[in-house]
């Protein structure tokens, strides 16, 4: 019976500290070793048979593999209610404080890409994007939004192209401050645009604040990507439009050495299942190839 499986898989001290990490944060294997200070054959032995008692979904991305508690399985109530009963556990909160500098370390990275990234970036993005421009795919779309805020608005080129059309009130977000300098150099004074320096899983934005809100080529940056979008749905208006480009899953690694990046891209079920629970309706899907043999997903989604 697999429910006698999954209570075997919940009657060890070690299996349960991992179901705690892995409900709050996805980690690869040498993450979670670095938190739990196990060998790794261990931990994986571990992770196995909380995968096969189907309360962890894992995904390749590159060499890594990722793991993570399962959101959308049968069994979910099961790993909310063991989850709950370790929240206030001392232990439990240690292993939280050690992941969270896990993140810590991975956005560092990332930071220190763009750092030395910010004044070639839209140079690099045409190594991999060729002649293909994800901002004409946004415009179409943005005709009668009024508040307009970019999410990792990068060097600016998204509001350069906003700029001017109609009185919009353009938002610029980026954790970045040289990307941030790139786009006030590129960017003309106005009273219409702002820039705000942030991290995109805690946006320095009020509750419906804008009634479309965009993310092109940024999502594969962020270390937690679903966390991003329930921010995105909150500074969201009812009915306000987020509009997400990013690329599809692939397995070219080395593109990490141009552009950077935590992810090796996203499958479609995984983006529409991160805009489903956090309350978004999907209504439309396109994809567009790009150099490399890679492409691009864009999403439309409304609050």
């Amino acid at each position: 019976m697999e429910i006698i499986k999954q209570f075997k898989a919940l009657s060890d001290p070690t299996r349960l500290r991992l179901l705690f990490i892995l409900e709050h944060f996805e980690l690869n294997v040498n993450e979670i070793v670095s938190v739990v200070n196990m060998v790794q054959s261990g931990v994986s032995r571990h992770l196995k048979i909380l995968l096969e008692a189907g309360l962890l979904v894992s995904r390749k991305d590159g060499s890594f593999m990722y793991y993570a508690t399962n959101k959308n399985g049968h069994n979910r109530e099961l790993v909310v209610l063991a989850c709950r009963q370790l929240e206030n556990d001392p232990g439990m909160l240690e292993d939280l404080a050690r992941t969270q500098q896990c993140i810590i370390l991975r956005k560092n990275r990332s930071r220190r890409f763009f750092k030395t990234a910010a004044p070639r970036w839209d140079r690099l993005k045409r190594k991999v994007l060729g002649d293909f421009n994800p901002n004409s795919v946004f415009e179409r779309h943005l005709q009668d939004a009024s508040v307009i805020a970019d999410l990792g608005c990068g060097t600016g080129e998204m509001l350069a192209s906003l700029l001017g059309k109609g009185e919009k009130t353009l938002i610029g977000v980026d954790v970045s401050p040289e990307m941030l300098e790139q786009a006030r150099l590129r960017l003309p004074e106005s009273r219409n645009l702002e820039l705000r320096i942030g991290e995109l899983e805690n946006l320095p934005m009020r509750e419906q604040e804008a009634d479309a809100a965009l993310m092109s080529m940024v999502l594969y940056h962020v270390s937690e990507p679903e966390k991003a979008i329930r921010e995105v749905y909150r500074v969201l208006s009812p009915g306000g439009l987020f509009l997400l480009v990013d690329f599809l899953k692939h397995n070219q690694e080395p593109i990490k050495d141009i552009i950077g990046g935590v992810w090796l891209g996203f499958t479609r079920q995984q983006i529409s299942g991160w805009l489903d629970r956090t309350g978004f309706n999907l209504k439309h899907i396109e994809s567009y190839p790009v150099e490399r043999t890679l492409a691009l997903n864009f999403y439309l989604a409304q609050k």
